[in-house]
């Protein structure tokens, strides 16, 4: 099964290197593109979560009366990851998910959430994603992100949501982007130390410690079954190109505002 996932890896390597070199990271240089860069990608930290639960609820019982469910191994692997990103701890030591540490982050940096909290609170109230998606007002980039999302969820394959979830949305960060992390919050001190501590605790947590988790999560759910290795491949380039096409969307947001900024100036 390693030859398996050798071969994934070499298959999406392409998609990856869009990703780590993408032009994005080259043009955020101040507070404001670093801004518009969270606003967007508090959507992805959101429904990476999203994500984990779907893998939770497939793998897990979670329900009452509650009965053994599946491989325990599956059980184990899913449900310390949960652990590490549902419960664990801001740069206080308080216990919180990643998802609010990250709007703990936007907040210091002065980062517009209204779109994040608005679609969270149109959910939470029962309305239909899609629908939240346009009363929020989101960008095209990230209604289509979600939605590929909660489309990996709904077909309730969880060999499928841990493809996803491993090779789509671990280990995608790039140097670069920490150098330029490093060298805002030295600018901008107290502005962006929330988000240094945030990204800081993903490469730990999630770049070497839960992407062996959930490697061996996908070898346990395909086996030894070609046509599940084969959708495996299809679905995390897939998985890539949506996060390539979140880059855009961000990037295309940036250089819009640098544009504007000019004639904002004179005016």
């Amino acid at each position: 099964m390693k030859d398996h996932i050798k071969k994934i890896q070499q298959a999406i390597e392409p998609y990856r290197q869009q990703i780590i070199n993408h032009k994005v990271y080259g043009v955020i240089d101040d507070l404001n593109d670093m801004q518009i860069f969270m606003k967007y990608h508090v959507f992805a930290v959101w429904d990476f979560m999203s994500l984990l639960k779907g893998l939770q609820t497939s793998l897990t019982c979670v329900r009452v009366p509650w009965f053994p469910k599946g491989l325990a191994d599956n059980r184990f692997l899913i449900n310390e990851i949960v652990v590490g990103e549902e419960a664990d701890v801001d740069s206080f030591g308080t216990r919180k998910s990643h998802y609010e540490i990250y709007l703990d982050a936007m907040d210091q940096a002065g980062a517009d959430d209204r779109q994040i909290r608005a679609f969270i609170y149109e959910l939470s109230h029962g309305m239909d994603l899609e629908e939240a998606l346009l009363v929020a007002n989101t960008p095209l980039a990230v209604q289509r992100f979600v939605k590929f999302t909660f489309n990996t969820i709904a077909t309730k394959h969880d060999y499928l949501m841990a493809a996803v979830f491993t090779f789509g949305r671990e280990d995608l960060i790039p140097e670069m982007f920490v150098s330029i992390i490093n060298d805002l919050d030295k600018k901008f001190p107290g502005s962006i130390g929330i988000f240094k501590y945030y990204l800081d605790r993903h490469i730990e947590v999630d770049g070497d410690h839960h992407s062996k988790l959930a490697l061996q999560m996908v070898e346990n759910l395909c086996g030894t079954d070609e046509a599940k290795w084969k959708d495996v491949e299809a679905i995390t380039i897939e998985a890539l190109k949506k996060r390539i096409q979140l880059w855009d969307g961000v990037y295309q947001q940036i250089i819009k505002q640098k544009q504007l900024k000019p004639a904002e100036v004179f005016a």
